[in-house]
């Protein structure tokens, strides 16, 4: 089947072209005169009698016979002339008398004829203008009427200074016909033909000048005259007046470069000023809890650059001035919880205006942040005061407190948390204080301590928390070997001598303590039962060392006082309650709750009636710190609590101090427990042994940051590792880069690194 081909085939139209007549010059000019009578009788406003179809049809002609520039060039004098001797004349006329009014008339009568005329030379339009590239009729119309009416001197002046006066008495509170600067500014829109250029140069322009002239000095006299809040207030009212205005009677366009304007003037140029007003400005603000007023500051300088970051910076200013006063200690010393609950009310406060007034900012975040670290860093204790802080919380006794707020409160602490550039620090004393929670029995539940190790986990990560979790593991092993041991008491019919043993099997690397044996000399049945314990033990764990810590231990003594001494007797027995006569009324049973080194002290007490420091020293082998504290708490302290009499009766302790049992010592309860005269935190020196510990185990992170970096880059320049070492261990502290180059030296003397040859800055990893 054969195709028939298209492509070959030429497509033709056909045209039908007019028959050309000449037409002759005296036929033009009277179609021409017939045109010209038209239009003016149009601009005359008597159009009623004219025949629309006949005179389309006589432009028709004159431009297809090629007369169309003489039509054209007609039609702009005739306009020309209509508005120069006729309209210019009574606009003039009434410059001094509603001078908007009669412009506006001029305007719509002009608008109106150049819709008619433009409709009977439509095909002009259509073809000659086309052709040629000239303006259309009713462009050419609007041209001349701003050429010759608007653009006029007197008209031109005028009508500026009109509008502007007119806008000016606005402003200062007077009625104005808001009608007629509408329509003169949408007049000089449109004799813009599709641009802002007339309105612009013969309004707008002028309007900005003389609106950043009064709002400069209006923004002058406002400052004088108002604090910053009422200030404040008027702008945003001024801002709003304006931008209304720009939206009714102006044009829309306006509102945007007019409020820029006043952004710049009453804003911008005096930002530091309002920020910084004496009882008024941003301090003030914030000393006084205004809100409100700090939310429209923010408002408004949102609106200018770097006023946000004027704003920022005095909140700073005030914010570190705070924060230092509440981290400075004092010469009396510092009280842990105190110090971080102010921290954490300014937080609290700070938070408050963040989202109340700055519109949970980013700037305003990092800014209060930033302030934060700085001078909580600024206090080398404050990871110490924090541990201490949470310690206070999480401890049972803590009155008025749900679980609930609790949460509340560490959620809080592990903001200040994130603040801490020595995070390690934090870690030892936090374990410090957990392990006397746990042992002490004071967690207020297991739940928050498990619910706060898994928040420092979180931010930390497994590693900082994978010994406190070992910790909590100890005490649930601990529990099931006390049980066993109670079964195989029983089993056994073993005697412990009237010794209730509760033994914890603590793993050496979770907790915070020294393995090494402490010195302690046990009384005998204490002592007696423990080793039952060790031999129980290590029968089922062979291969295992257990080490007695009595620092961390503590009992319950079954006490009789009597308050009449007796011959050969010591006034208290503490372990044979049945050796004491119920004869006399004196007689007193107390179970005393004390620590395992207060143990020890009393129970020498059933040897002999008086001992010296000295002898208990030699006696007990107590390390001195721990023996002066337990002594202190046991004849200095709270006088409910004072089982034994010191003389003389000083507050210090000398060797040759005599120690006896207190006869007169009475209490309401019958448990009555003993309390340490430990401070609230370390003293001095344990401070500085933790110092020590701390910067001992940085000592190895930093090795093993080096090791870990050298081993994955092969070859480092030494300002790039410390920089690199640095920003591995940021999360956990702040190496010092002194102290990196001491291990990096270690290193290389222990082999693992190695300078290069040909530069002494450049190590090697050694493999």
């Amino acid at each position: 089947m054969s195709g028939i081909s298209k492509g070959g085939k030429k497509d033709t139209k056909m045209r039908i072209r007019a028959f050309p007549i000449t037409m002759d010059e005296k036929y033009v000019n009277n179609i021409w005169a017939l045109l010209k009578n038209a239009i003016q009788e149009i601009q005359k406003k008597n159009n009623s009698g004219l025949s629309f179809e006949e005179l389309y049809r006589n432009a028709y002609t004159m431009v297809l016979h090629k007369h169309g520039e003489k039509l054209y060039t007609g039609l702009r004098e005739v306009v020309t002339e209509h508005l120069i001797n006729k309209v210019r004349v009574e606009v003039v006329d009434a410059l001094r008398n509603n001078f908007l009014q009669v412009l506006n008339s001029a305007w719509n009568d002009h608008q109106t004829s150049m819709v008619m005329i433009r409709d009977i030379l439509m095909y002009m339009d259509r073809v000659y203008v086309q052709q040629n590239n000239v303006e259309n009729v009713y462009n050419l119309g609007l041209m001349i009427f701003r050429d010759q009416i608007i653009r006029f001197p007197l008209v031109h002046s005028h009508l500026r200074d009109t509008l502007l006066t007119m806008v000016a008495k606005e402003r200062k509170g007077e009625v104005v016909d808001r009608g007629s600067v509408k329509n003169a500014c949408k007049m000089l829109m449109i004799l813009g033909i599709d641009s802002r250029s007339v309105y612009e140069e013969d309004f707008e322009k002028p309007f900005l000048i003389q609106s950043a002239e009064f709002y400069r000095l209006e923004s002058e006299k406002f400052l004088a005259e108002n604090s910053a809040s009422v200030y404040i207030k008027k702008v945003e009212a001024r801002i709003l007046e304006e931008a209304e205005r720009a939206t009714h009677y102006l044009d829309k366009s306006t509102e945007e470069p007019i409020v820029k304007v006043l952004e710049d003037e009453l804003i911008r140029k005096h930002m530091k000023t309002i920020v910084e007003m004496e009882n008024s400005g941003v301090v003030h603000m914030l000393k006084n809890n205004k809100s409100e007023d700090l939310a429209c500051m923010y408002k408004l300088f949102c609106r200018v650059p770097d006023g946000l970051r004027t704003m920022c910076d005095c909140i700073s200013a005030y914010l570190r001035e705070q924060g230092k006063a509440l981290v400075t200690e004092d010469d009396n010393g510092t009280n842990a919880i105190t110090f971080i609950q102010s921290l954490l009310d300014l937080k609290d406060r700070f938070d408050h205006f963040l989202h109340e007034s700055f519109s949970n900012d980013r700037l305003f975040k990092q800014m209060i942040s930033s302030d934060f670290e700085h001078f909580i860093n600024l206090n080398p204790r404050s990871p110490e005061y924090l541990s201490l802080f949470i310690d206070d919380r999480l401890r049972k006794g803590v009155k008025g407190m749900s679980e609930q707020e609790i949460e509340n409160v560490l959620d809080k602490s592990m903001v200040l948390f994130r603040f801490l550039q020595e995070k390690d620090v934090f870690e030892r004393y936090y374990k410090q204080h957990l392990a006397k929670r746990l042992l002490l029995n004071k967690s207020v539940s297991d739940d928050s301590e498990k619910n706060m190790i898994s928040k420092l986990k979180t931010e930390c990560g497994c590693q900082f928390t994978s010994k406190l979790e070992g910790m909590f593991k100890d005490m649930t092993v601990s529990n099931t070997i006390m049980e066993e041991f109670k079964h195989h008491l029983q089993q056994s019919v073993t005697n412990l001598n009237g010794v209730e043993l509760y033994v914890r099997v603590l793993t050496t690397g979770f907790w915070p303590f020294q393995s090494s044996l402490s010195k302690c000399n046990m009384p005998s049945a204490p002592n007696m039962a423990f080793e039952a314990f060790r031999r129980f033990y290590l029968g089922k764990h062979s291969g295992r060392q257990l080490s007695l810590q009595p620092q961390h231990g503590s009992a319950d003594l079954h006490a009789t006082f009597f308050g009449i001494k007796r011959a050969n007797t010591g006034p208290m027995d503490l372990v044979d309650e049945g050796a004491a006569s119920s004869s006399g009324k004196s007689l007193r049973r107390h179970i005393i709750q004390v620590s395992t080194y207060h143990m020890v002290i009393l129970m020498l007490f059933n040897k002999k009636e008086s001992w010296s420091y000295d002898e208990i020293k030699n006696e007990t082998d107590i390390p001195e710190r721990d023996l002066m504290r337990a002594l202190q708490s046991l004849a200095l302290g709270k006088i409910t609590q004072r089982v034994l009499s010191k003389d003389p009766k000083t507050k210090d302790i000398e060797p040759d101090h005599m120690f006896t049992v207190n006869d007169q010592f009475t209490s309401k309860l019958f448990r009555v427990k003993i309390q340490s005269v430990a401070t609230k935190g370390d003293t001095e020196p344990e401070r500085n042994e933790t110092r020590n510990k701390v910067d001992e185990d940085r000592k190895h992170e930093i090795e093993a940051a080096i090791v870990r970096i050298m081993k994955a880059r092969k070859r480092l320049q030494h300002n790039v590792l410390v920089a690199e070492v640095t920003e591995q261990l940021k999360a956990r502290f702040l190496p010092s880069p002194v102290v990196i180059k001491k291990r990096i030296e270690g290193l290389i003397e222990r082999e693992y690194l190695s300078r290069t040859a040909e530069d002494r800055k450049i190590y090697t990893y050694v493999a």
